[in-house]
């Protein structure tokens, strides 16, 4: 662990951490209050997918969907016009829509050898997102003078590692390496409001090929569907908290290799100050 006791972190000139859970459980929350009110760099793994690794495959799709319209499509062959995706850390909504829901196109799904092509598409971008993270602890210094930083991950960074592995997982041993792993972690009653609050408005998700698979083949054999007939919101619905159940153990693994804060505890920090004495005292007692 990068930092072994609680007077390391408090005398620790430069601090690094990396948040991981579920979406919803407060990672963007104490990355927005530590970069407001503090000395903290923050980099997000969604922004930096979406600007960096999936951009141009953003960009193909609208070209794509811009060229069934005829109007467009003469626009886009004269090159009078550009097609380009705008991604802020606030707004995300580009590398969502390209990720898509697999299902009947005829209700806006992803035909499902599609929905695994942009799935290992993701996969690789994250990856690769997540490996730049000691470039961006140096640049943050270097270039901008921010002695602390933060990596804001996705829910999904626990589906690409292998936790046979153990320690020797190459993407856990990165970024292990260079922050502070904390687990932001939810109790039952957070899993329900998770679960309520995707069932209201349920979104694209990344999933673990194998994990993928068993749910895509489990959905069509209990609901008597072929993959054409599929909807695409009643699938991942269906689907979430299997994920739910499937990350945990995921995210317990790496939790072994850093330290745990419940999203209760965090809902309570309101200042740098406060983050300071809670991850200190999460240090000692780890």
């Amino acid at each position: 662990m990068l930092y072994q006791s609680s007077d390391d972190w408090h005398n620790a000139p430069h601090k690094r951490v990396l948040f991981f859970g579920m979406s919803g459980l407060g990672k963007t929350y104490l990355s927005n209050m530590l970069r407001d009110q503090g000395d903290w760099f923050h980099y997000s793994i969604d922004y930096r997918i979406g600007t960096r690794y999936m951009g141009e495959h953003i960009a193909d799709n609208f070209k794509a969907e811009a060229m069934k319209v005829p109007f467009l499509r003469d626009l886009l062959l004269s090159d009078s016009i550009r097609i380009t995706s705008k991604i802020s850390f606030d707004n995300l909504s580009p590398v969502a829509t390209y990720l898509g829901k697999p299902g009947s196109p005829a209700k806006d799904g992803v035909p499902i050898a599609e929905y695994r092509r942009r799935q290992d598409q993701f996969k690789q971008a994250e990856i690769s997102a997540l490996m730049d993270t000691a470039a961006f602890i140096e640049r943050a210094e270097k270039i901008y003078g921010y002695p602390h930083f933060i990596c804001d991950t996705g829910g999904s960074i626990c589906e690409w590692i292998d936790p046979a592995l153990g320690e020797n997982d190459p993407l856990l041993e990165e970024l292990g390496r260079h922050c502070l792993l904390i687990w932001l972690r939810g109790d039952d009653a957070h899993s329900q409001e998770l679960v309520r609050r995707f069932d209201r408005a349920p979104k694209p998700m990344a999933y673990q090929p194998a994990f993928l698979e068993r749910a895509w083949a489990d959905y069509l054999n209990e609901m008597k569907l072929e993959a054409c007939d599929v909807d695409p919101d009643a699938f991942i619905r269906w689907t979430y908290a299997k994920a739910l159940e499937h990350r945990q153990p995921l995210y317990q693994h790496m939790a072994r290799y850093g330290i745990t804060l419940c999203a209760h505890e965090v809902a309570a920090i309101k200042s740098p100050e406060d983050f300071d004495r809670m991850i200190a005292a999460a240090i000692d007692a780890a």
